[in-house]
């Protein structure tokens, strides 16, 4: 069911064999339990139950507000206040819930209207992205916003995927309960903060287990409000884990943000490199004109821990290397494959937390190089434009 609509009905009937009272605050107490993600609040106390509560034998209906008809949470918000009332009501309610807009759906600031974006205080954009998925881009994105913390700047984290966050388990913050503040008139989500750097991922409001079913207008709406409805701060770097390939979410964040460049991240593979190279030229591309900081080559090569001297080159040697000498752009980085790297990954404990090791040098070496080009591209270009749609 689309939900880009002003007014939808959920409706579940339910057989019922018994008789049962229903009262206005029974259904009131039952919709306290749920609350809207992000802000630790309930539904009631955050004034989203209309009043407009109507109950007929076992039959309930009453309308939900919601800020914007395209609003991420939604579809989830009702299921979760219809499972309430059969949870702590009876299972046998007959449930009718309305959502209603209570404001004009506005194009917000910063958005493809050709408004200037509010988003200085994000400070240097850089978008981490990769032709294909497994070639460990969002390792590289970690990483990379550790290393920067690491070199005394502030930096912000975004987990752009979606459909497959991961950056809550590199952290070692799943389960991490994110709620909402005032800030100066508005209601904003406080980013979790770890290692120096501030995380937000759509993972920290979705069960872990449970997949993101949504169209790409939701995804894209969802991403929208995790940068411009959270209270950053004022950065240096706002790093952007961007989902493999190219999709509606790389074109919402070039809509929505001046990327000041972006960094590929291959492995030495042919195969992956065919799609690093789409990648590169996605971004390049004169409609889009992101600059590209560099190449990453990630597992360049195998390293045993046994044999720290050895390498053996499972994936092809230098083809990073070698699309970067191709294209004229820079190669940041060739990171190794070690054992640790995954490790480290899965206990959410970043490679660059240990400069000592080989593949904590190469993080920070990378960091310190990012800071390089970064500094190099403001130098010699201008700022990078919010892309516009006609």
């Amino acid at each position: 069911m689309c939900v880009n609509v002003a007014l939808f009905i959920f409706h579940i009937s339910f057989f019922t064999s018994r008789p049962l009272e229903l009262y206005p605050q029974l259904i009131i107490d039952a919709l306290k339990t749920v609350r809207y993600p992000g802000t630790g609040k309930n539904i009631v106390e955050m004034g989203m139950v209309e009043d407009d509560l109507r109950i007929s034998g076992l039959h309930v209906s009453f309308s939900l507000l919601f800020d914007k008809p395209t609003n991420p949470f939604l579809k989830s918000l009702v299921k979760a206040a219809e499972a309430a009332i059969h949870a702590y009501v009876a299972k046998d309610v007959d449930v009718e819930i309305k959502t209603k807009t209570v404001t004009p759906v506005t194009v917000p600031e910063g958005s493809p209207s050709g408004q200037s974006t509010p988003y200085a205080h994000l400070g240097n954009i850089i978008a981490v992205s990769s032709g294909k998925g497994g070639v460990g881009k969002s390792t590289v994105a970690a990483n990379l916003a550790v290393g920067l913390a690491r070199l005394g700047h502030r930096v912000g984290l975004l987990d752009c995927d979606i459909f497959g966050p991961s950056v809550p388990k590199m952290f070692q913050l799943e389960g991490e309960r994110i709620y909402s503040e005032e800030r100066d008139g508005k209601t904003l989500i406080i980013p979790a903060e770890k290692f120096g750097v501030k995380v937000l991922s759509i993972g920290f409001f979705v069960e872990p287990d449970t997949p993101t079913l949504w169209r790409g207008g939701m995804a894209s709406n969802a991403l929208k409000q995790l940068i411009g409805e959270a209270d950053w701060g004022d950065l240096d770097y706002f790093i952007l884990d961007t989902p493999p390939g190219t999709s509606d979410i790389h074109l919402t964040l070039v809509q929505t943000l001046p990327v000041t460049g972006a960094i590929i991240v291959s492995t030495p593979q042919q195969v992956a490199l065919a799609d690093a190279r789409k990648g590169l030229n996605m971004y390049i591309n004169e409609k889009v004109n992101v600059p590209i900081l560099g190449l990453v080559e990630n597992m360049a090569w195998f390293t045993p821990a046994e044999l720290p001297e050895n390498r053996y080159y499972l994936f092809g040697r230098e083809g990073v290397k070698q699309l970067a000498e191709e294209t004229g752009v820079p190669l940041l980085a060739q990171i190794p494959l070690v054992q640790s790297v995954c490790e480290s990954g899965d206990a959410g404990t970043p490679a660059t937390l240990d400069p000592a090791s080989p593949v904590g040098n190469a993080f920070l070496q990378l960091a310190a190089r990012v800071v390089t080009q970064t500094d190099k591209r403001n130098a010699e270009l201008a700022a990078t434009k919010v892309v516009k749609t006609h």
